[in-house]
This record gives C-alpha cells, sequence and structure tokens, in this order.
C-alpha cells in the first residue's frame, strides 16, 4: 500500500511541475490586503509546498490527538 501512495504522491508533484512549467505568466494574486505579483509557475510550486508541509503537520497532530484520547480510555477501563 506504501508504494501506491508514494507513486500518487509522484504522479501528482510530476503533474504540478509539468503545469508549473507550462505557465510562467506573471499573475497577481491578492490575500486580504497583501498582493503579490509573481510568475504562475511560482505562486503554484509554493501553494504545493506549503500545503505539503501544513498538510503533513496536521496531519501529525491529528494522529497525536487520537492516539492520546484512546489511551486515556484504554488505561481507566
Amino acid at each position: 500500500m506504501r508504494w501506491i501512495y508514494l507513486a500518487a504522491i509522484t504522479l501528482f508533484a510530476l503533474a504540478t511541475l509539468i503545469f508549473a512549467i507550462q505557465n510562467f505568466d506573471v499573475v497577481t494574486m491578492s490575500f486580504l490586503s497583501f498582493k503579490v505579483r509573481a510568475p504562475l509557475a511560482v505562486l503554484t510550486i509554493v501553494v504545493y509546498l506549503l500545503g505539503t508541509a501544513t498538510g503533513g503537520s496536521l496531519l501529525a497532530l491529528l494522529r497525536r490527538s487520537y492516539e492520546r484520547s484512546t489511551r486515556g480510555t484504554m488505561g481507566s477501563s
């Protein structure tokens, strides 16, 4: 199963890279009052990396929280 996950992640990263390479037009991205003008390729890669980092952190946090909650209920039985 690990190889399937690895293949899916690799294919998604490759598709993102191909998309980024084909889209070098400069775009303006705005969030709240911040505005950034950069090539779409750069923004795509930055957003992908931020999503990867925060998604992994969130998953680890949820897993740790779940393990602590189940450990507390098992010890009291």
